[in-house]
Parts: structure tokens; sequence; C-alpha cells
């Protein structure tokens, strides 16, 4: 997979895309990230990007110039799945990572600003938030989204099964865990996960994972008793 990012700050990215499971993935060349600074693209002397809106108000608007020719400088980028991250678009979620792993190219808009000239949201094929919340700027919400959709890529974490289950997946939220020690400070694992037998052990999680759905997110439990009525 190639992801491409159109941000006005790519220093912010340097430690995100060197450490862990997604340097990894890059190391292993299973996902090229390439960081394009879109202030490279401003025609104006002082390399602006912003200006203020027509119609008066606070704050500065991005404008539309320098993020078109950025974007149409990237090979293959009429064919990619191109996104607007934008606090007014539709909500991340975990189908949405699965689906976007089967990509073979995405290019991320990271925003700043006031807000978007209008004429940009035409160059992108959907709009998208990570959250009901509001962020200085799109380069969190894009990390956000490259490990939610790079870590369920086939490769990427080094036994696949392991996100299978991972909240979210199945309309469940993730069952309790437990190590060793097996007891402490009084509290001890329970004894289904250390009897060895596996069918027990994955009832109990299964029942636990519906056990706490059904108290932390019912909305998702809805949804969970739904799909299994469907079925």
């Amino acid at each position: 997979m190639r992801i491409d990012i159109l941000t006005l700050f790519p220093k912010i990215f340097e430690g995100f895309l060197n450490e862990s499971i997604l340097g990894r993935a890059i190391k292993n060349e299973i996902i090229k990230v390439n960081l394009i600074d879109f202030r490279e693209f401003s025609k104006s002397k002082h390399k602006k990007v912003d200006d203020s809106p027509y119609g008066g108000g606070a704050g500065m608007v991005l404008g539309v110039q320098s993020v078109y020719d950025a974007l149409i400088s990237i090979d293959g980028y009429e064919k990619a799945n191109k996104i607007l991250l934008t606090p007014q678009g539709k909500k991340f979620e975990q189908n949405m990572a699965y689906k976007l792993s089967n990509k073979d190219h995405i290019i991320i808009l990271c925003g700043h600003y006031e807000g978007y000239d209008e004429r940009i949201r035409d160059l992108f094929d959907c709009e998208t938030s990570i959250g009901d919340f509001v962020l200085t700027g799109g380069e969190i919400a894009a990390m956000v989204m490259v490990d939610a959709i790079t870590r369920v890529i086939p490769g990427v974490i080094s036994k696949d099964e392991s996100h299978l289950n991972d909240s979210f997946s199945q309309n469940l939220l993730e069952h309790p865990h437990y190590t060793r020690p097996a007891e402490f400070m009084d509290k001890k694992v329970p004894e289904v996960l250390m009897n060895g037998n596996h069918k027990l052990i994955k009832e109990w999680r299964l029942n636990e994972s519906i056990k706490r759905t059904k108290e932390r997110r019912n909305d998702l439990y809805i949804k969970y008793l739904k799909e299994q009525n469907n079925e």
C-alpha cells in the first residue's frame, strides 16, 4: 500500500513513521508513506497558503491553489482514494479501517486554519473525522487513521489474528486480559483462563465481551444483537 499525506508540517510525522510496528512495516516495504508539504506549491511570494474569507469572519481559510497543485503532482492521484480530514466528515471507525486497508493507494489531506475553501472538497472522494472534537490541525487525525489502517494489513502485525478480536471488530468491546502474576493484591486471574480448556476460554471471552459492551457501549451492543439476529 502507498499512502501520500498532504501536510504543512511534515516533521510532525518523523517519530511516528520511524518507530514500532509502523516503522517495521515501512522498513519491510509492506507500506510506503510519502509526506508532501503543500506549502511548497504556493505561488505567492511568501509561500502563503491561506487567506481571509470572503464575506468576513474570524480566522483564515486554506486556499485551493496550493492543495490542487500538490495533489496533481502525485503519480496516480486520479485513481487513488482521496480523503479530506475535517470535523464535518463521516466518523472514522474500525470497519472503515478494514475497507481502506484493501486499497492500493490513499491520499490524505491535513487541514489547518478556520477551514477549507469549499472548492477543495470537490478534489477529494470522501470527508472523514476521527471524532466529535476539533484539533489545531489534521496531522494527529492522519496518524490515527494511518495507524488503524496499516495495522490490519496482512503481515504488518506478526499474528494477523491478533486484531480480529479487537474492540469494534465485531461490534463488541474486547474481553478482559490477564498475565502473570496469577494473584496481585488479593485479585486473582479467573480460573477458567488457567485450566487449559480452550472451548471454555473462548466461551468466557465472548460472554465477557458481550457483558462489557452492554455495560459501556449499549449502542454497539444493539448493533451486535441485530447482526446476530440477521444470521
